[in-house]
């Protein structure tokens, strides 16, 4: 029932059980009667005329919502339109259920005409089986896949493609739709074909990226940071909140979100400035030489990441920082008139956060140290080792 004409009906009834009650006299006993019955009904009407304001405002903030709700399917609807790669969306068969202009434009078909269709009939012939083969396979629930196959357009020319596949499952874990992500890589797969020979070196053509002291550098799991100048502390972050220095990367030293596991992970340019350079992982991926070539890198961070877990199991702080400075000495020093200066300038912090100890105590044995005259500092408090058997 409309709840307008629900609100009348009651308004309806109430005037009415009023005028009843103004009717009804009290002389008789019977006249009581009536007149109690008719209070105890105008009680009743009065709780239901506040239901029916209640059900008034329900209804108004369902319409709001109501309107919110198709308001933001829209902004999506139109997000998922617009957007300029290709996508579509299928049924468990391949049947595609949704399509976007770029998909369109990709089929080289309209809307109206693309919907229904199975996905299957613009894959060529000699591809259909494979293709077929990677759809069966979405027993690995929530595995994204990319399948590459040959696409041939209504009335163009056939093109190599990436279709990129993620299932889509309901609250229960039940598999209920295929959303696809289409690219046309034939333009790569040409290029592939006419690489120069110095592509697979590391600084070929490559973007470089400047950074100044104390500016957090950004890290993606699509690409890998090579220094080529300056220095960059890796840092974590413990569920105490605490700053733990993991390692440096120093020239012709590479890292990375996807070089590591820790889910807090963060680079600190440490040097005046930080020359970096990116390097993508689909060219990793793409030109086995350049794989080569970060191979010894890669190596090295381990191996100074293994140093590093050495040190600080050692039992004595002191210890742990000698071998510290040792570990800096040998990756990061420098010849001069007095002995090895660490290019580095390291606060006491991190020294500390290194030695999983506290800055006092780090302080404290610096000083030692430079009493016995082992160590000392430069004019820019960078430290001098000047004990050749450090």
């Amino acid at each position: 029932m409309n709840i307008d004409i629900f609100t009348r009906q009651v308004e309806t009834v109430n005037s009415r059980l009023h005028q009843l009650f103004r009717d009804a006299g009290i002389g008789s006993s019977q006249s009581q009667m009536l007149a109690q019955a008719l209070k105890e009904l105008g009680v009743i009407s009065e709780e239901l005329q506040v239901a029916v304001d209640e059900l008034m405002i329900q209804n108004e903030e369902l319409a709001a919502t109501r309107m919110r709700i198709d308001a933001e399917r829209q902004r999506y609807e139109n997000l998922f339109d617009f957007t300029p790669d290709a996508q579509v969306v299928t049924d468990l068969g391949g049947t595609i259920r949704e399509a976007n202009r770029a998909a369109c434009n990709f089929f080289n078909m309209p809307q109206r005409f693309l919907l229904g269709k199975p996905l299957i009939v613009f894959v060529v012939e000699s591809d259909r089986l494979r293709f077929r083969s990677e759809l069966n396979k979405l027993e690995n629930k929530d595995r994204i896949k990319e399948i590459e196959v040959s696409i041939q357009p209504r009335h163009g020319e056939k093109f190599e493609a990436a279709l990129r596949l993620a299932p889509l499952f309901d609250r229960h874990g039940n598999l209920i739709e295929l959303r696809w992500l289409l690219r046309d890589i034939s333009q790569e797969k040409r290029s592939l074909d006419h690489v120069p020979a110095n592509y697979s070196d590391i600084q070929f053509d490559r973007r470089s990226f400047l950074y100044n002291r104390g500016e957090i550098i950004p890290l993606s799991k699509d690409i890998i940071w090579l220094v080529t100048e300056g220095l960059v502390k890796l840092t974590t972050i413990t569920e105490n909140g605490e700053e733990v220095l993991i390692g440096f990367a120093g020239r012709e030293m590479v890292f990375g979100s996807s070089l590591t596991s820790l889910q807090a992970y963060q680079a600190t340019a440490l040097s005046k400035t930080v020359e970096l350079v990116s390097i993508s992982l689909s060219d990793v991926n793409n030109y086995p030489n350049l794989c080569q070539g970060l191979f010894p890198k890669i190596s090295q961070r381990l191996k100074q990441t293994e140093t590093m877990l050495a040190i600080s199991g050692q039992k004595l702080v002191k210890d742990r920082l000698r071998n510290l400075l040792r570990l800096l000495q040998q990756e990061f020093g420098e010849p001069v008139a007095e002995g090895t200066r660490l290019s580095v300038r390291l606060i006491h912090e991190d020294l500390a956060s290194a030695c999983c100890t506290t800055r006092v105590t780090v302080t404290r044995l610096l000083s030692t140290l430079q009493q016995q005259g082992e160590i000392a500092f430069d004019c820019k408090s960078h430290i001098i080792i000047k004990n050749p058997n450090f």
